[in-house]
């Protein structure tokens, strides 16, 4: 019998999950929309009944073992999501806590989805042997998971290593947390999207996103224009890049990591992010520090990244893995 954890990855618009073994390998995978079920308990009995028929699916050959959870404001120490500004749900809801109910014997484990992440590079990905390694993650927000000797941190509240949140820009853009110049409203997928109409209105460079409106525009549709040589894009990217530099330089003197990972749909760009973001990190960066942290794509990025992270979670819980 083949022993299986439950990976979930709580997003705004949909849930996924599915039963994930030892190796990585995902046996099967359920979906079902995240704002279909404004009332929490009612999405926990939906995402219980999903799991139960992968389980009634993969019969008797596989085991059950733990459920791992990802999701944005996710906190690790009280099993709780607060206050996600992409969810349907206010205030602290108790996911732990309402999923025990159904699981009662088993390890029911929750956590930030950037931390997830981290989480799932150490156990399947390309930090497997690091002790010290940083993950961002580049999507509708910026995520972060910081690793240091071996361990996950996350500090006295539960939320440290927001990176997303720290300060470029004091009278900048308007976040979504109610601050302004947050990193996130730079380098993300919105991010990039916003200093792509910012370069168009300050400047008469041709360019096919002139007839797009900002919300059909993806980060996808800037990618394969950077890919296909649009000035404007490639313009976009180096912007990014340059204020991901700037805040990798300043988050290596930190935590001094080995590596950092870049993970997501910002990442997909390639040279066009990887290249500015490496540039300007070095250039910026101390010089006890310097040429010394790798910058590298994620080791578990694709479809299924997500999920692998969270099931991730129950793997390190049971072998006891310092995370």
């Amino acid at each position: 019998m083949k022993k299986v954890a439950v990976g979930v990855d709580i997003g705004g618009t949909n849930s996924v999950y599915g039963l994930v073994d030892d190796q990585g390998h995902i046996l099967s995978e359920g979906v079902f929309p995240t704002r279909n079920y404004p009332d929490s308990d009612l999405y926990i009995e939906e995402l219980y009944i999903g799991i139960q028929n992968l389980l009634k699916a993969a019969g008797d050959e596989v085991e059950l073992v733990g459920v791992g959870i990802g999701a944005p404001n996710g906190n690790y120490y009280r099993g709780t999501i607060e206050n996600a500004p992409n969810l349907p749900w206010k205030g602290p809801i108790s996911v732990v806590e309402k999923m025990k109910r159904f699981f009662p014997t088993l390890p029911v484990i929750l956590t930030n989805d950037a931390n997830a992440a981290a989480v799932g590079e150490m156990i399947y990905g390309g930090a497997k042997g690091m002790k010290d390694f940083l993950v961002v993650t580049l999507g509708t927000g910026l995520g972060s998971g910081f690793v240091a000797n071996g361990q996950l941190i996350y500090g006295y509240t539960g939320f440290a290593g927001e990176l997303g949140h720290v300060t470029v820009s004091h009278t900048g853009r308007v976040c979504g947390c109610g601050r302004k110049g947050c990193l996130e409203t730079y380098v993300s997928a919105t991010g990039i999207k916003r200093t792509i109409f910012k370069l168009m209105a300050d400047s008469m460079e041709e360019s096919e996103f002139r007839h797009i409106t900002f919300n059909d525009l993806t980060a996808e549709m800037i990618t394969k224009a950077a890919l296909n040589g649009d000035p404007l894009a490639i313009e976009a990217y180096e912007y990014t890049g340059m204020l991901l530099g700037h805040a990798l330089a300043d988050a290596v003197t930190i935590t001094s990591p080995e590596a950092i990972f870049l993970f997501g749909g910002l990442a997909k760009a390639g040279k066009y992010i990887f290249e500015p973001t490496k540039k300007y990190m070095e250039m910026h960066m101390m010089p006890v520090f310097r040429n010394k942290v790798k910058l590298l794509p994620s080791g578990i990025d694709g479809k299924n990244a997500a999920v692998l992270g969270a099931s991730a979670l129950v793997w390190q819980s049971l072998t006891g893995k310092q995370m």
